[in-house]
């Protein structure tokens, strides 16, 4: 049955049609390789914060910056294209708070286009690739919101979902069903009453069977103004901007909060459709509007690249007077055969695309620079600035992102600045207006110390940033907890986030060893904690004390070092006391770690705030030494296993400390490279991926048998 498959606009997922050619000049390969990994685990980390959290730390013009840089990599390096580099997903990961909903189609993003130039580029391959010119298109505001399908069987709504990372995205079926606009039945009944820019087509048309519907969940500024003033009143902080307060209204796991939130949804596209199928994206809107859901006004056809231009500056002239927040327009090749005839790429499809308006600036002078620490411990110096009002909100506070930034703009306390609110959200400074310069303004200097601990800061090569790397520093101490009691770091069950701050609150966490120093008592005094559950949480901190040492390496949060890395470390050392006095080329001879990942751990370790922390831990009974030390040239010597799934008999740490100490590897992603994977109860994607590639699969028993053989 015919479907066309849907587009959502997003952040993350933009992929530009600029591409500057800079990324791997002056790199040898490794530091090519590095850069990579780098870039990809960076962007993936925005991509959880923007979608996921809805906390950007960066704006879309950092964010494409970086991503294009990725890209030049990945089509220089083929070899260094990861399977789950962001450059082949869309979105990000759906929350594990919501369980998982697979989409039939996947739910693509879009290219962007900054200029008119860039549509004219975009218009003239769609022209090339048809052979024919004047195509028609719809011309849609870009509404910034939460994309999302809501699915309707024989008119009945049954199932919404977010768009995830484009083919998973998460259920929030009883959120969307509190929103007014989105319909619960579908009708065709009050046709007659609609109003708008489009004409109806036809008579009646029954409701189909099946009917994936696509678009997005928004909120008006009006009422998201209103909002924010009755937060303010009511002494809770306003949410940044509509875009955040659509989507964290949704991701509530109480459907009677996302119900008191002013949300709306407007539909722009399908998935899946069971019935007699549009033929076109203006028939389409049509259709949709008479089923009873709010399409976007306003929208117009246009024949011909400059109608296009034409109705997108008309669309930027008017967007001041709409109801909602916009950043530019939608563009689509209206055919429905012409748009299968010009088909996807691997993220995004042929035949459309996100037309942006440039960001609205305004003058003002910097007052101070000043350096915040972030949860990360990244320094990022903030530009406090006289307010001014730039596209309708006050601005007093600008990103300078980072020294190389600043030493780019050559902005100084007391110079006057232009300012944009980078996609109408987050201010920055663009340039200096040096010719406003009275010699008194100051230049600004990156601290030496940590502005929140007093620690060290530090800039690794290859990297623009300075971090605090003090494991106990009060500005990133929450989240170094959270990881350090993780599941696949110290398995701490019950030490989460309310925990956490509650501890944090009440003085009894100043540093990561004060969880082993945390009685009953302490515990049951918190809010809502009684002796049941304070001695749950206890015991579960004193059992963390027989986790392994590749599990403790991990739990430190040593910059660059994941589950894989601890687990070599472990091997190859055989204990922190070992790892702790290695030299740079004495960590280099570490499997897969290079002289950035080498310095990373032994500046960690030169630090007298990490050092007293782990000589803490070590006092307090946590493993330090490694069960199994790894042999070069044992009998498994080549060989990288994967664990996936449970194991009955044993732990997947200790497997893999068995496999290390007879010479192999063990990784946690299946590649060609993989030799082995070694799959217990309920293997997940690990197996499925292992199979696609012919990889080698064991099951537990197998295992026991292969290491039995080895001497194990």
């Amino acid at each position: 049955m015919p479907a066309q498959i849907a587009v959502s606009p997003g952040h993350s997922g933009m992929v530009s049609l600029r591409m500057p050619r800079k990324g791997v000049r002056g790199m040898d390969s490794r530091q090519v390789a590095e850069r990579a990994r780098w870039l990809q685990t960076e962007l993936a980390r925005h991509s959880r914060l923007y979608y996921q959290n809805d906390a950007p730390e960066i704006n879309d013009a950092e964010y494409d910056r970086l991503f294009r840089e990725l890209v030049d990599i990945e089509t220089a390096h083929p070899e260094l294209a990861a399977p789950d580099s962001p450059t082949r997903k869309v979105g990000a990961a759906p929350s594990r708070q919501f369980a998982p909903v697979v989409h039939a189609l996947p739910m693509l993003s879009l290219q962007n286009a900054m200029n008119d130039d860039e549509f004219r580029a975009f218009d003239d391959r769609v022209s090339r690739a048809l052979g024919i010119s004047d195509i028609e298109y719809v011309v849609e505001p870009k509404i910034d919101g939460l994309s999302a399908e809501i699915v309707y069987s024989d008119g009945n709504l049954v199932q919404a979902s977010t768009r995830g990372d484009g083919t998973t995205g998460e259920d929030i079926t009883a959120n969307v069903r509190t929103i007014r606009s989105v319909p619960k039945l579908l009708d065709r009944s009050n046709q007659d009453l609609l109003t708008g820019d489009l004409p109806l087509f036809g008579g009646e048309t029954p409701a189909p069977a099946l009917l994936e519907a696509r678009g997005e969940i928004y909120m008006p500024t009006g009422p998201f103004r209103e909002m924010n003033r009755e937060r303010e009143e009511n002494g809770l902080a306003p949410f940044a901007n509509p875009r955040n307060a659509a989507a964290g209204s949704v991701r509530q796991l109480d459907p009677k909060v996302t119900a008191s939130r002013p949300l709306e949804f407007f539909a722009y596209a399908v998935g899946r459709v069971e019935g007699s199928p549009a033929q076109s994206q203006w028939e389409l809107l049509d259709r949709m509007r008479g089923f009873g859901f709010q399409v976007s006004a306003p929208v117009r056809l246009a024949r011909g690249c400059e109608a296009v231009l034409d109705a997108f500056h008309d669309l930027g002239n008017r967007r001041d007077s709409l109801p909602f927040e916009i950043d530019g327009a939608v563009v689509k090749v209206n055919s429905f055969a012409l748009q299968r005839e010009l088909g996807e790429i691997s993220r995004s499809p042929r035949w459309a695309i996100a037309l942006k308006f440039p960001p609205r600036r305004e003058r003002t002078r910097v007052n101070a620079i000043q350096v915040q620490v972030g949860r990360t411990g990244v320094l990022t110096p903030v530009a406090d600035l006289e307010p001014v009002r730039v596209a309708g909100v006050v601005v007093r506070r600008a990103t300078l992102h980072n020294e190389d930034e600043i030493r780019r703009l050559d902005v100084r306390s007391g110079d006057v600045v232009e300012v944009q609110r980078a996609g109408d959200v987050i201010p920055e400074i663009i340039r200096v207006i040096t010719e406003d310069r009275t010699g008194h303004e100051l230049e600004f200097r990156m601290p030496d110390a940590c502005p929140s601990c007093g620690g060290p800061v530090a800039r690794q090569e290859g990297e623009v940033a300075w971090r605090c790397g003090n494991i106990s520093c009060p500005a990133q101490f929450r989240e170094h907890v959270l990881h350090f009691a993780s599941r696949r770091a110290m398995n701490i069950e019950g030490m989460g986030d309310k925990v956490v701050d509650q501890l944090i609150a009440a003085g009894l966490l100043k540093d990561i060893a004060d969880i082993y120093g945390l009685a009953s008592d302490d515990v049951a005094a918190l809010d809502r904690h009684g002796e049941k559950s304070s001695g749950k949480l206890i015991a579960a901190i004193a059992a963390s004390r027989s986790r392994p040492l590749a599990a403790v390496i991990n739990a430190l949060g040593i910059r660059q070092v994941g589950e894989s890395t601890a687990r070599d470390l472990a091997a190859h050392f055989g204990s922190m006391t070992a790892i702790a006095a290695a030299s740079v080329d004495e960590l280099q001879e570490v499997q897969d770690v290079g002289p950035v990942v080498a310095r990373s751990i032994h500046d960690f370790f030169r630090s007298p705030q990490n050092a007293t922390t782990v000589f803490r831990l070590a006092a307090a009974g946590l493993t330090m030494t490694a069960a199994t030390v790894i042999t070069a040239t044992g009998p498994l010597s080549g060989c990288i296993f994967v664990f996936t799934g449970t194991l009955s008999t044993m732990t997947r740490d200790r497997a893999g400390e068995i496999v290390a100490g007879l010479g192999a590897k063990v990784s946690g992603s299946v590649s060609r490279a993989t030799t082995h994977v070694v799959a217990g109860d309920e293997a997940g994607s690990k197996l499925e991926r292992a199979r696609a590639l012919g990889v080698n699969v064991l099951s537990e028993s197998q295992f026991i048998e292969l290491v039995g053989n080895h001497g194990e």
